[in-house]
């Protein structure tokens, strides 16, 4: 079971997001050695590397801008370190830009980190309720969420465990189970979150094939062409926190790959 939530203005609703001339900057303190520091300079995460006396700041996101509404499926595609994690950790408001102006209308959801916010002393069930909570849903809500999760996760019993007892496996399957109960207006996935075993990522997938269904905008970062091309039907090519391009899907990654296998 998935729950729907959609942001309604004026009787219509309205789905979109815009971005303009993004910038986004990390100090990195503590760095003494010059030598050390210039080594940083060569070892890049993506974006570029500024040098000061007494920090190094990461130029992460450098003028992004680009906007999509309701039925886009924006693929974030480029390699490791080109800011795609980045961009979306800025679009769900975990990070905020340094500069420039970023604009939505309709509910967000992330499955960025799929632990995040979860309380590692309380027990799988009072964390289906502090998510409910989190949510906004009613408690009349809670008894459909929480036979939701008990199918989907498979945990049993474990769900009356502090979740601090649980394997990493059995952390995934709960805090996968929570990320997903609500289908938002706006959809963020980073490919690179992992779904336990292979049964568990069958079920995974499926349920994420749902979650993309019912969601207005997706916005997806990967590595995987062939997803791309079969979930998006935009793309926005990063390299080095810069928008290389954006456009259609086969326009875009004609040129990725053309620039990849040089």
């Amino acid at each position: 079971m998935l729950l729907s939530s959609h942001s309604v203005l004026g009787g219509i609703i309205m789905t979109y997001i815009k971005a303009e001339s993004l910038f986004l900057s990390f100090p990195v303190f503590g760095v003494q050695s010059r030598s050390l520091k210039r080594s940083l300079l060569k070892m890049t995460i993506g974006g570029k590397l500024n040098l000061h006396d007494h920090s190094i700041v990461i130029d992460a996101l450098s003028d992004v801008s680009f906007s999509i509404s309701g039925g886009d499926r924006l693929a974030l595609i480029g390699h490791n370190g080109s800011g795609k994690s980045t961009l979306l950790r800025v679009l769900a408001k975990v990070y905020k830009p340094t500069k420039g102006e970023l604009i939505s209308e309709g509910s967000i959801s992330a499955l960025l980190d799929t632990a995040l916010g979860m309380d590692h002393e309380a027990t799988g069930y009072e964390n289906i309720k502090i998510r409910a909570l989190l949510l906004g849903l009613s408690k009349s809500q809670r008894p459909a969420l929480i036979a939701d999760v008990e199918e989907f996760s498979e945990l049993g019993e474990f769900l009356n465990m502090p979740v601090r007892t649980y394997s990493t496996g059995m952390m995934v399957r709960l805090s996968f189970a929570l990320s997903t109960l609500v289908a938002p207006n706006i959809l963020l996935i980073d490919e690179a979150i992992g779904a336990g075993d292979s049964h568990f990522i069958h079920k995974a997938r499926a349920r994420m094939e749902r979650l993309i269904q019912k969601s207005e905008i997706l916005i997806l970062a990967s590595h995987n062409i062939s997803t791309v091309k079969d979930f998006c039907n935009k793309v926005l090519w990063l390299e080095h926190g810069r928008i290389r391009a954006f456009g259609d899907v086969e326009t875009v990654t004609d040129e990725y790959n053309r620039t990849s296998s040089a």
